[in-house]
């Protein structure tokens, strides 16, 4: 059903645009918004202000779109946790009850064969790849980092450019992961994108990165620790692997002190996609309508990468020159992010089980 045909049958605007109609997001955006006036609410959840650049992009949103409170639960909840607000709240329509989620792609799949998520098309859904979004509506990627190297330049005077780099004898007790591989996804997909990097394709990536560590670690330049910002800049874990958004986050908190430089390696770039979804049980489901629409329009787009998250339509966007010139000169080369892999799911989930059941007996380092 169309709008001008709900209209013309006399429905009730807030009822027929609460409807999962994909279409009406091709239609009218101010009747959108006239019914999310309405509902006077949105309800989002696990969006810390300095993720993605979100504090901006939330003002934004309220900004363009006033007379919408934008309620926000949990800042920092994780996906298992957003997916578990959802059950929770499933009678529930009062403040505690999410109408948006931002999940790790893993979750989207799930979500939606539990029952938990409702169908809806953006205005600009056809630039979303096809392999970031579920074909019926139900969760669509919004943005992604790759994996890089935070490189501490006041310690480390010629920075490695590719994986292999790391195991050279310049980087001894410097190398060291965001996260424990044994049960963080960021290190998980470091691990994989080392083995990517040398068998070119997915089959056996898993375990070719396992070994890969295991020679840096036999070369005496893993360092053991789960780095982050103030150890990289202490100088404990000199070169540091995370996705792209967090290293260019952390290096502008170091406000040059100390000197730091990100690099994506030449090879073996691994790209990590999180999803948008409106919750099956939404109570404000034409705010959230306006919010995904918001997302993924130009502004909210460049409000993410402003954030350094790619947003997903960063290349349609990037063809059509809409991306100012100063976010692009504030990124690393836009050929580095050219060469991105997305693994799928199921690799993924593949990756996860090779990796965590055999860091132990080929690495052997417990990360801390």
């Amino acid at each position: 059903m169309t709008l001008k045909s709900a209209l013309t049958a006399s429905v009730s605007l807030l009822t027929v645009l609460s409807i999962s109609a994909p279409a009406f997001a091709q239609t009218d955006l101010a009747a959108l918004y006239e019914a999310a006036k309405g509902e006077g609410q949105l309800t989002v959840i696990a969006l810390p202000h300095n993720w993605c650049g979100y504090g901006d992009v939330i003002a934004g949103f309220k900004a363009k779109y006033p007379g919408i409170n934008v309620n926000e639960l949990n800042p920092d909840a994780g996906s298992a946790d957003e997916l578990e607000a959802v059950r929770a709240n499933k009678g529930n329509a009062g403040p505690q009850a999410p109408d948006v989620l931002d999940i790790g792609l893993a979750f989207g799949p799930a979500a939606k064969d539990e029952g938990l998520l409702q169908p809806y098309k953006v205005s600009t859904w056809s630039e979303i790849p096809d392999d970031a979004k579920d074909a019926d509506g139900y969760w669509y990627g919004d943005y992604y980092g790759v994996m890089a190297f935070l490189v501490n330049k006041d310690l480390v005077s010629t920075a490695p450019t590719d994986w292999a780099d790391l195991t050279k004898s310049e980087y001894a007790n410097g190398v060291a992961l965001a996260g424990d591989p044994r049960a963080s996804a960021q290190a998980i997909q470091s691990v994989y994108a080392a083995g990517l990097a040398k068998t070119g394709a997915d089959e056996g990536a898993a375990q070719a990165g396992l070994d890969f560590f295991k020679s840096v670690n036999d070369a005496g330049n893993f360092v053991p620790v789960i780095g982050k910002a103030a150890s990289v800049a202490q100088g404990t874990t000199p070169i540091l692997i995370a996705w792209d958004y967090n290293l260019l986050a952390w290096r502008d908190s170091f406000e040059g002190n100390p000197e730091a430089e990100i690099v994506v390696p030449n090879t073996g770039v691994v790209a990590g996609v999180y999803v948008q979804a409106i919750s099956a049980y939404a109570p404000h489901p034409n705010a959230a309508k306006l919010w995904m629409e918001y997302l993924y329009s130009d502004e909210g787009q460049l409000g993410w990468l402003k954030g350094y998250c790619h947003p997903i339509r960063f290349n349609a966007m990037s063809e059509a020159g809409l991306i100012p010139q100063d976010m692009l000169d504030a990124l690393p080369p836009a050929e580095a992010y050219a060469k991105a892999v997305f693994p799928t799911i199921e690799q993924q989930n593949a990756a996860k089980e090779v990796i965590t059941s055999g860091w132990d007996s080929t690495v052997g380092a417990n990360v801390q």
